[in-house]
């Protein structure tokens, strides 16, 4: 006699809720977890040490930017001003001219300057040879362990009016004697040529080591598929190091108000001073030079606050594109 199938009913299963811990529970999972890991905090303490010492504590000192400081009476004996030193700022004919110089070459940073160590490191990464490969690497890091005092003494030897190899070089195939160190035309090229030169091979280690993470199975998938170089190249290589790349762009987009202060001052004389003037030199030039110690700071904030906006914008922008970003 055929035996009836019998149904087994399913049990509905019940919800596991997350238990709330207290905080006394809390602090002893703290306390748990520093003790197992205590030799790695303990080699965060350089670390914090550093940051707290030189980046948090002088950081009291952004008050004097509200203030009309007199070093003779102190920070906390000086007269209280609001945001008079930002309006100051704001209406000073020298803003526009201040914003304008330091955005076109942060703008030209970014467009010919960022992208030149993502090239170099995709041309690095389909050399074959490893001793050539290694050569050209050193080769290129090279420049970024000269200080910029050495790069413009360099640039001057090479660009001098007087016996420049360069300008002598132009003068004899062109015929025209170009001053390129005085004439302000020249200098934002003059500019952005020195932080190529400088930086490019530096910038490359980055992406040379989120190169060499790349499964070199896909590549070889893609040759078997027929794929050319450039193919692999666009398919597989720039997507491996996509995220990597987002991260350094925002950090750029971040430092668009910071062109840096060594080279563009020591690049600045009389003549191209009208081009030459961005807000890290401007803010040396009235804190220091002219002692504007309340005003400059001020300014050296609305730098540092715009920096984080364009920061914390452009991470935004990338999570909602789907990239990881810094956070």
């Amino acid at each position: 006699m055929k035996q009836p199938v019998q149904t087994v009913q399913a049990i509905p299963s019940v919800p596991i809720q997350n238990k709330k811990l207290t905080r006394s529970e809390k602090y002893n999972h703290l306390k748990n977890h520093i003790k197992n890991n205590k030799w790695l905090y303990i080699l965060t303490i350089p670390g914090l040490v550093y940051f707290l010492v030189f980046k948090y504590a002088p950081m009291y000192g952004i008050i004097i930017a509200f203030k009309d400081y007199v070093p003779i009476l102190g920070i906390n004996g000086s007269e209280w001003v609001g945001l008079q030193n930002f309006r100051d700022f704001f209406i000073n004919p020298d803003f526009f001219r201040i914003m304008g110089n330091t955005l076109i070459l942060s703008f030209l940073n970014i467009v010919l300057t960022f992208p030149a160590p993502i090239i170099l490191a995709l041309l690095l990464n389909e050399i074959r040879s490893s001793i050539y490969k290694k050569v050209v690497q050193t080769m290129v890091y090279v420049p970024h362990f000269l200080s910029w005092t050495i790069v413009v003494s360099l640039t001057f030897v090479l660009f001098s009016i007087n016996g420049g190899a360069v300008t002598e070089l132009v003068q004899h195939l062109t015929g025209r004697e170009i001053d390129f160190l005085a004439d302000p035309n020249w200098f934002r090229p003059m500019i952005i040529l020195q932080e190529i030169w400088k930086g490019v091979g530096w910038g490359t280690i980055i992406y040379l080591a989120a190169l060499s993470g790349v499964d070199q199975e896909q590549y070889e998938a893609a040759i078997m598929d027929g794929a050319g170089r450039f193919q692999r190249v666009w398919h597989i290589t720039l997507p491996a190091i996509r995220s990597t790349v987002v991260i350094m762009l925002i950090l750029k987009v971040g430092s668009i108000l910071s062109t840096g202060f060594d080279q563009i001052y020591l690049m600045t004389n009389a003549l191209n001073r009208p081009v030459a003037d961005v807000f890290d030199t401007y803010v040396y030039m009235m804190g220091i030079t002219q002692g504007a110690y309340s005003y400059s700071t001020a300014v050296g904030l609305f730098k540092s606050v715009i920096g984080i906006i364009l920061v914390l914008s452009t991470n935004k922008i990338a999570n909602k594109l789907g990239e990881s970003g810094l956070y």
